[in-house]
């Protein structure tokens, strides 16, 4: 390494899906000699992936750019991604933006970094560009490998599609091929991510035959799936996930309303009884396992009484991870154009009735860890503390001189959830 050696930083917004592309964006930088420092680091070169699913991951976007150019003054700012994707135009009334790559051009960075005027490339192709965390990405242990990208889906309150295209997939072998590379690399766990990856097909495979391949692997520990739309899972899916003995006890499900009049407005693929039989589905092959859904509130036209009923039906359902929503209106989507938008202020009402219920779900759920012993893989230290997650993706942190960062410790839970600290806390078990 030299003094003059070029360096560069990475921030990201948005999905686990986003996530993996960073990383191996990332690898691609540091192939080419550039040094990776922290976001907060004065650098050459500050690229930001970035999220436009709703109006508040446009304004963080907007906001990290600014911050982006307050550390690094000097820096060239790169904005990639779907806000990118969806809104250049606006980005390049952006003095702190010199380059603004859409979700296909991101791959190809490299070809434009010469380029000293403002530019905007967002040409969208059907391409698939493979993607997965790499040691280049200096904030993750859990490993996030895409399988998927795209939607085929054209629900009413969605940009996604038009952000990313059609659904397109890695081959089977492919996702192997990566996967080995992760666990070589030293990665205990993978996280299957895209944007829709229960329509995951490739030459007559599905999901089930992937999560079989890289279930197989010698080495790695843990297997997790992000989102999985309800409609697309099956018997066959979670047996396969059973048999793997390395999935653990975590599934998200998106929700988004629990009153069918609203999931057919939202071209939702399946009503409320359809989800209910879903989660029992879940339930039968891993009866100890916490749930996540995506829940949007606000939605144009939801009456306070279909907003009672989603909260009744989460209330007396076994979900226990709450991911609220305000509705977001966004240009070129159905929803947009329907009457019956709330204001702000309904939307906040209802989202703190939703999330005051969600914690106390999850202080409940939490509960009965408490006194046992549960696994927690570390992923970072802060203050005196590592934190981690145990396989029911509670957050777990202890207090060690240890560098417990990649490692899977058992651990005894002492104190559960609680609303304020949203973590579990506990003590290391040393081994006899």
């Amino acid at each position: 390494m030299t003094d003059t050696q070029k360096t560069v930083s990475f921030h990201t917004l948005g999905c686990r899906l986003n996530f993996s592309e960073t990383g191996s964006i990332a690898s691609g930088f540091e192939q080419r000699g550039y040094k990776i420092v922290p976001f907060e680091q004065d650098s050459d070169l500050v690229f930001l992936n970035t999220c436009t699913v709703t109006d508040g991951a446009d304004s963080s976007c907007r906001n990290l750019i600014k911050k982006a150019k307050k550390h690094s003054p000097g820096s060239k700012v790169i904005v990639s991604g779907c806000y990118a994707q969806m809104e250049s135009e606006k980005l390049s009334e952006m003095p702190e933006v010199d380059l603004i790559l859409g979700n296909s051009e991101k791959y190809n960075v490299f070809e434009h970094l010469g380029e000293i005027e403002t530019k905007i490339k967002i040409d969208q192709t059907n391409d698939f560009w493979g993607a997965y965390t790499t040691p280049s990405d200096l904030k993750h242990t859990r490993a996030f490998l895409k399988i998927q990208d795209g939607c085929n889906y054209i629900c009413s309150f969605c940009i996604i599609p038009q952000a990313r295209g059609r659904s397109r997939t890695i081959s089977v072998d492919q996702a192997y091929s990566n996967a080995l590379e992760l666990v070589g690399a030293g990665y205990k766990e993978i996280v299957l991510t895209g944007v829709n990856i229960g329509e995951y097909e490739k030459s007559g495979e599905k999901l089930t035959d992937l999560v079989q391949k890289v279930g197989s692997i010698q080495g790695l520990q843990r297997l997790r799936l992000s989102s999985v739309e309800p409609n697309t899972i099956t018997d066959e899916l979670l047996i396969a996930l059973k048999d793997s003995g390395k999935y653990l006890n975590h599934f998200h499900i998106p929700l988004q309303s629990a009153n069918d009049e609203i999931l057919k407005s939202m071209r939702r693929k399946y009503t409320i009884s359809e989800y209910k039989d879903v989660i029992k589905k879940i339930q039968t092959h891993f009866p100890e396992s916490a749930i996540g859904a995506d829940i949007i509130t606000g939605y144009p036209g939801e009456t306070y009484e279909q907003f009672e009923e989603t909260f009744k039906f989460l209330e007396q359902s076994p979900i226990t991870h709450f991911h609220v929503f305000p509705y977001s209106s966004r240009k070129g989507t159905t929803a947009a154009k329907l009457p019956g938008h709330h204001n702000n202020t309904e939307k906040k009402r209802r989202i703190k009735l939703l999330n005051q219920l969600g914690d106390q779900k999850i202080e409940n759920y939490s509960a009965k860890f408490k006194n046992q012993i549960t696994s927690v893989l570390f992923e970072q230290k802060k203050g005196d503390f590592w934190e981690g997650h145990n396989p029911e993706f509670l957050k777990v942190k202890v207090a060690s001189d240890e560098d417990l960062k990649n490692q899977i410790r058992p651990i005894l839970i002492e104190s559960s959830y609680s609303s304020s600290k949203h973590q579990m806390s506990g003590k290391i078990v040393l081994h006899s």
